[in-house]
Protein backbone atom coordinates (compact mmCIF):
# COMPACT_ATOMS: atom_id res chain seq x y z
CA UNK A 1 0.00 0.00 0.00
CA UNK A 2 1.13 3.57 -1.18
CA UNK A 3 0.60 5.96 1.58
CA UNK A 4 -0.38 9.75 0.58
CA UNK A 5 1.66 11.69 3.15
CA UNK A 6 -0.47 14.27 4.94
CA UNK A 7 -1.81 17.45 3.40
CA UNK A 8 -0.13 20.55 5.00
CA UNK A 9 -3.28 23.56 6.05
CA UNK A 10 -0.67 25.67 6.60
CA UNK A 11 1.10 26.57 2.83
CA UNK A 12 3.53 29.02 4.34
CA UNK A 13 4.43 26.87 6.82
CA UNK A 14 5.15 23.79 4.28
CA UNK A 15 7.43 26.14 1.93
CA UNK A 16 9.16 27.31 5.62
CA UNK A 17 10.04 22.62 5.82
CA UNK A 18 10.84 22.57 2.14
CA UNK A 19 13.56 24.96 2.75
CA UNK A 20 11.61 27.26 -0.12
CA UNK A 21 11.42 30.48 2.26
CA UNK A 22 12.69 31.62 5.60
CA UNK A 23 10.43 32.99 8.16
CA UNK A 24 11.75 36.44 9.69
CA UNK A 25 14.09 36.45 12.51
CA UNK A 26 12.77 37.64 15.73
CA UNK A 27 15.25 40.46 15.71
CA UNK A 28 13.90 41.52 12.63
CA UNK A 29 10.33 41.42 14.35
CA UNK A 30 9.11 44.89 16.15
CA UNK A 31 9.25 44.53 19.48
CA UNK A 32 5.89 44.78 21.57
CA UNK A 33 5.82 47.01 24.82
CA UNK A 34 3.62 46.92 27.92
CA UNK A 35 0.88 49.49 27.45
CA UNK A 36 1.24 51.73 30.59
CA UNK A 37 4.96 52.38 29.05
CA UNK A 38 3.43 53.31 25.79
CA UNK A 39 1.04 55.81 27.58
CA UNK A 40 3.43 57.49 30.19
CA UNK A 41 5.90 58.18 26.38
CA UNK A 42 2.58 59.96 25.11
CA UNK A 43 0.47 61.19 28.08
CA UNK A 44 3.15 62.52 30.25
CA UNK A 45 0.80 65.22 32.43
CA UNK A 46 -0.01 62.41 34.41
CA UNK A 47 2.73 59.90 36.61
CA UNK A 48 2.07 56.03 35.26
CA UNK A 49 0.68 54.80 38.72
CA UNK A 50 -2.37 57.00 37.78
CA UNK A 51 -2.65 55.56 33.99
CA UNK A 52 -2.62 52.15 34.91
CA UNK A 53 -5.32 52.98 37.33
CA UNK A 54 -6.82 54.75 34.14
CA UNK A 55 -6.37 51.76 32.03
CA UNK A 56 -8.29 49.72 34.66
CA UNK A 57 -11.03 51.81 34.95
CA UNK A 58 -11.39 51.16 30.68
CA UNK A 59 -10.28 54.92 30.23
CA UNK A 60 -7.39 53.65 27.66
CA UNK A 61 -8.86 52.16 23.95
CA UNK A 62 -6.08 50.85 22.15
CA UNK A 63 -6.56 50.30 17.61
CA UNK A 64 -10.14 51.23 19.00
CA UNK A 65 -10.84 49.09 21.61
CA UNK A 66 -11.42 49.19 25.16
CA UNK A 67 -7.64 47.73 26.88
CA UNK A 68 -8.25 46.56 30.97
CA UNK A 69 -4.77 45.25 31.54
CA UNK A 70 -1.73 47.63 31.81
CA UNK A 71 0.91 45.19 31.15
CA UNK A 72 -0.35 43.78 28.01
CA UNK A 73 2.11 44.30 25.24
CA UNK A 74 1.54 46.20 21.57
CA UNK A 75 3.71 47.10 18.87
CA UNK A 76 5.00 50.58 18.39
CA UNK A 77 2.48 51.69 15.58
CA UNK A 78 -0.17 50.59 17.98
CA UNK A 79 -2.84 53.45 18.34
CA UNK A 80 -4.03 54.38 22.00
CA UNK A 81 -6.60 56.67 23.20
CA UNK A 82 -7.23 58.30 26.40
CA UNK A 83 -10.57 58.95 27.14
CA UNK A 84 -10.50 60.44 30.86
CA UNK A 85 -14.33 61.93 32.34
CA UNK A 86 -13.99 65.68 32.57
CA UNK A 87 -14.92 65.52 36.56
CA UNK A 88 -11.53 63.50 36.92
CA UNK A 89 -9.26 65.90 34.48
CA UNK A 90 -8.86 68.63 37.66
CA UNK A 91 -8.29 70.60 34.10
CA UNK A 92 -8.59 73.69 35.68
CA UNK A 93 -6.07 73.61 38.62
CA UNK A 94 -2.87 74.03 36.91
CA UNK A 95 0.67 75.07 38.32
CA UNK A 96 2.45 78.20 37.04
CA UNK A 97 5.93 77.90 36.07
CA UNK A 98 8.45 79.99 38.57
CA UNK A 99 11.53 78.83 37.64
CA UNK A 100 13.06 75.55 35.52
CA UNK A 101 16.72 73.75 34.78
CA UNK A 102 17.73 70.45 33.63
CA UNK A 103 17.26 69.45 37.46
CA UNK A 104 14.15 71.36 38.99
CA UNK A 105 10.76 72.66 38.34
CA UNK A 106 9.66 75.31 40.59
CA UNK A 107 5.67 76.01 40.70
CA UNK A 108 2.57 78.16 42.47
CA UNK A 109 0.54 75.71 43.46
CA UNK A 110 -2.35 76.44 43.20
CA UNK A 111 -5.37 76.30 46.16
CA UNK A 112 -7.15 72.75 45.48
CA UNK A 113 -4.45 70.89 43.53
CA UNK A 114 -2.88 68.08 45.39
CA UNK A 115 0.25 67.79 45.94
CA UNK A 116 0.75 63.59 45.31
CA UNK A 117 -1.63 60.44 46.24
CA UNK A 118 -1.02 58.45 49.24
CA UNK A 119 -0.62 55.98 47.51
CA UNK A 120 -4.74 55.03 46.77
CA UNK A 121 -5.73 55.37 43.01
CA UNK A 122 -5.70 59.42 42.54
CA UNK A 123 -8.00 60.13 39.30
CA UNK A 124 -7.04 63.50 39.70
CA UNK A 125 -3.90 65.09 38.55
CA UNK A 126 -1.84 66.31 41.10
CA UNK A 127 1.81 68.19 41.40
CA UNK A 128 3.27 64.35 41.47
CA UNK A 129 2.81 64.21 37.54
CA UNK A 130 4.94 67.50 36.99
CA UNK A 131 8.17 66.10 38.73
CA UNK A 132 9.00 64.18 41.72
CA UNK A 133 7.67 65.47 45.18
CA UNK A 134 10.38 66.67 47.49
CA UNK A 135 7.95 68.10 49.66
CA UNK A 136 4.38 68.66 50.63
CA UNK A 137 1.61 71.89 50.59
CA UNK A 138 -2.00 70.92 51.88
CA UNK A 139 -4.61 70.78 49.28
CA UNK A 140 -5.54 73.89 50.43
CA UNK A 141 -2.53 76.07 50.55
CA UNK A 142 -1.25 77.78 47.40
CA UNK A 143 2.04 78.46 46.88
CA UNK A 144 5.72 77.73 45.66
CA UNK A 145 7.09 74.31 45.51
CA UNK A 146 9.83 72.95 44.39
CA UNK A 147 9.74 69.26 42.37
CA UNK A 148 12.90 67.40 41.22
CA UNK A 149 12.98 65.93 37.42
CA UNK A 150 15.10 62.95 38.70
CA UNK A 151 15.13 60.75 41.87
CA UNK A 152 18.69 61.75 42.43
CA UNK A 153 17.94 64.94 42.64
CA UNK A 154 14.37 64.65 44.94
CA UNK A 155 17.22 62.90 47.48
CA UNK A 156 19.17 65.67 47.37
CA UNK A 157 16.21 68.05 48.18
CA UNK A 158 14.47 66.18 50.39
CA UNK A 159 17.52 65.60 52.42
CA UNK A 160 17.37 69.89 53.11
CA UNK A 161 13.82 70.01 54.40
CA UNK A 162 15.32 66.79 56.80
CA UNK A 163 17.90 68.87 57.98
CA UNK A 164 16.45 71.90 58.43
CA UNK A 165 18.47 73.92 55.70
CA UNK A 166 15.42 75.32 53.66
CA UNK A 167 14.04 78.63 54.95
CA UNK A 168 9.79 79.02 54.09
CA UNK A 169 7.67 82.18 54.47
CA UNK A 170 4.45 81.64 54.24
CA UNK A 171 1.05 84.06 54.53
CA UNK A 172 -2.27 83.87 56.10
CA UNK A 173 -4.88 85.65 56.95
CA UNK A 174 -6.69 84.93 60.51
CA UNK A 175 -9.58 85.24 62.51
CA UNK A 176 -8.95 87.97 65.35
CA UNK A 177 -5.76 89.57 66.54
CA UNK A 178 -2.80 87.58 68.02
CA UNK A 179 -1.71 89.20 71.50
CA UNK A 180 1.56 90.28 70.35
CA UNK A 181 2.65 91.51 66.99
CA UNK A 182 5.18 89.44 66.42
CA UNK A 183 6.41 86.58 68.66
CA UNK A 184 8.11 82.83 68.56
CA UNK A 185 5.49 79.85 69.06
CA UNK A 186 7.19 76.88 70.49
CA UNK A 187 4.43 74.35 71.48
CA UNK A 188 4.72 70.94 70.96
CA UNK A 189 2.28 69.13 68.86
CA UNK A 190 0.84 65.54 68.95
CA UNK A 191 -2.04 63.21 66.63
CA UNK A 192 -5.40 64.14 68.08
CA UNK A 193 -6.22 60.62 69.28
CA UNK A 194 -9.57 61.36 69.18
CA UNK A 195 -9.45 62.23 65.77
CA UNK A 196 -6.56 60.66 64.64
CA UNK A 197 -6.31 62.51 61.00
CA UNK A 198 -5.98 66.01 63.00
CA UNK A 199 -3.10 67.35 65.40
CA UNK A 200 -3.17 69.37 68.44
CA UNK A 201 -0.70 71.39 70.67
CA UNK A 202 0.13 68.44 73.53
CA UNK A 203 2.52 68.27 76.14
CA UNK A 204 4.80 65.65 75.24
CA UNK A 205 4.51 65.73 71.86
CA UNK A 206 6.83 66.64 68.86
CA UNK A 207 9.21 70.08 68.62
CA UNK A 208 6.91 72.26 66.79
CA UNK A 209 8.01 76.01 66.60
CA UNK A 210 7.21 79.05 64.41
CA UNK A 211 8.04 82.14 63.99
CA UNK A 212 5.07 85.10 63.35
CA UNK A 213 4.40 88.66 62.63
CA UNK A 214 0.99 90.34 61.96
CA UNK A 215 1.70 92.56 58.85
CA UNK A 216 -1.51 94.12 58.74
CA UNK A 217 -4.88 93.81 60.71
CA UNK A 218 -8.60 95.82 61.05
CA UNK A 219 -9.49 93.65 64.31
CA UNK A 220 -12.02 91.61 62.33
CA UNK A 221 -9.39 89.81 60.65
CA UNK A 222 -5.41 89.48 60.51
CA UNK A 223 -3.02 89.53 57.45
CA UNK A 224 0.21 87.26 59.34
CA UNK A 225 3.71 86.31 58.09
CA UNK A 226 4.36 82.99 59.30
CA UNK A 227 7.60 81.13 58.75
CA UNK A 228 8.28 77.51 60.60
CA UNK A 229 11.24 76.33 62.02
CA UNK A 230 10.09 72.81 62.15
CA UNK A 231 7.45 70.85 59.41
CA UNK A 232 5.49 69.35 61.21
CA UNK A 233 1.85 67.83 59.28
CA UNK A 234 -0.71 70.99 59.90
CA UNK A 235 1.80 72.53 62.26
CA UNK A 236 0.78 76.42 61.19
CA UNK A 237 -2.90 75.66 61.43
CA UNK A 238 -2.04 74.30 64.81
CA UNK A 239 -0.74 76.97 65.89
CA UNK A 240 -2.77 79.73 64.57
CA UNK A 241 -6.01 78.11 66.16
CA UNK A 242 -4.06 77.55 69.83
CA UNK A 243 -3.41 81.31 69.73
CA UNK A 244 -6.98 81.62 69.01
CA UNK A 245 -6.64 82.98 65.27
CA UNK A 246 -7.36 80.24 63.14
CA UNK A 247 -6.91 80.27 59.93
CA UNK A 248 -9.66 81.48 57.31
CA UNK A 249 -11.01 79.17 55.46
CA UNK A 250 -9.99 76.04 57.20
CA UNK A 251 -12.91 73.47 57.76
CA UNK A 252 -10.88 71.18 60.38
CA UNK A 253 -9.18 73.92 62.56
CA UNK A 254 -11.48 76.89 62.30
CA UNK A 255 -14.05 76.00 64.56
CA UNK A 256 -16.05 79.00 63.33
CA UNK A 257 -15.98 77.09 59.52
CA UNK A 258 -14.87 80.38 58.17
CA UNK A 259 -15.14 79.93 54.17
CA UNK A 260 -15.11 83.52 53.12
CA UNK A 261 -13.16 82.78 49.82
CA UNK A 262 -13.68 79.09 49.17
CA UNK A 263 -10.51 78.02 50.35
CA UNK A 264 -7.96 78.01 53.22
CA UNK A 265 -6.21 81.09 52.98
CA UNK A 266 -2.85 80.04 53.51
CA UNK A 267 0.00 81.21 51.50
CA UNK A 268 3.69 79.75 50.53
CA UNK A 269 4.95 82.80 49.38
CA UNK A 270 9.04 82.12 49.67
CA UNK A 271 10.95 79.09 49.53
CA UNK A 272 14.80 79.10 50.02
CA UNK A 273 16.83 76.18 49.21
CA UNK A 274 20.09 74.72 47.22
CA UNK A 275 20.22 73.89 43.96
CA UNK A 276 22.14 70.76 42.79
CA UNK A 277 25.28 72.49 42.03
CA UNK A 278 25.77 73.99 45.26
CA UNK A 279 23.83 77.57 44.19
CA UNK A 280 21.75 78.61 46.62
CA UNK A 281 18.31 79.96 45.28
CA UNK A 282 15.07 82.14 47.05
CA UNK A 283 11.57 81.36 45.02
CA UNK A 284 8.65 83.79 45.31
CA UNK A 285 5.14 82.63 44.80
CA UNK A 286 2.81 86.07 44.23
CA UNK A 287 0.51 86.61 46.91
CA UNK A 288 -3.21 85.84 45.50
CA UNK A 289 -5.17 89.12 44.99
CA UNK A 290 -7.99 88.32 48.23
CA UNK A 291 -5.03 88.24 50.81
CA UNK A 292 -4.54 91.71 49.70
CA UNK A 293 -8.12 93.08 49.56
CA UNK A 294 -9.63 92.20 52.57
CA UNK A 295 -9.07 95.50 54.14
CA UNK A 296 -10.78 98.36 53.27
CA UNK A 297 -6.92 100.34 53.14
CA UNK A 298 -5.05 97.27 51.79
CA UNK A 299 -1.63 96.36 51.87
CA UNK A 300 0.35 96.79 48.67
CA UNK A 301 2.70 94.17 47.16
CA UNK A 302 5.72 96.91 47.96
CA UNK A 303 4.28 97.39 51.27
CA UNK A 304 4.38 93.90 52.14
CA UNK A 305 7.97 92.95 50.69
CA UNK A 306 9.44 96.40 53.07
CA UNK A 307 7.68 94.29 56.30
CA UNK A 308 9.44 91.35 55.56
CA UNK A 309 12.87 90.14 56.93
CA UNK A 310 11.87 91.08 60.40
CA UNK A 311 13.67 87.65 62.00
CA UNK A 312 17.53 87.53 61.42
CA UNK A 313 18.76 83.98 59.79
CA UNK A 314 18.04 80.95 61.70
CA UNK A 315 17.52 77.20 60.95
CA UNK A 316 14.51 76.42 59.54
CA UNK A 317 13.08 74.10 57.11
Amino acid sequence: MIRVGKKFSKPELSKVINGDTVLPSAEEAPEKTRLDVMAKEIYRSYNRSTLQKFIENGYMKVNGEIVLKPNARFLPDAKLELVVPEELKNADLKPEVIYENSNVLVVNKPSGLLSEAKGEYCPERTLADYGFVAHRLDRGTSGVMILAKTEEVQKFLKKQFQNRTVHKTYYALVEGVPKLNEARINLPINRDKKRPTTFRVEAGGREAETYYKVLQSDGRLSLVELRPVTGRTHQLRVHMKYLGCPIVGDMVYNENGADLFGRLMLHAGELEITLPGGVRKVFEAKLPAEFYDVFKEGISPEELNGARKFIPKYRGE
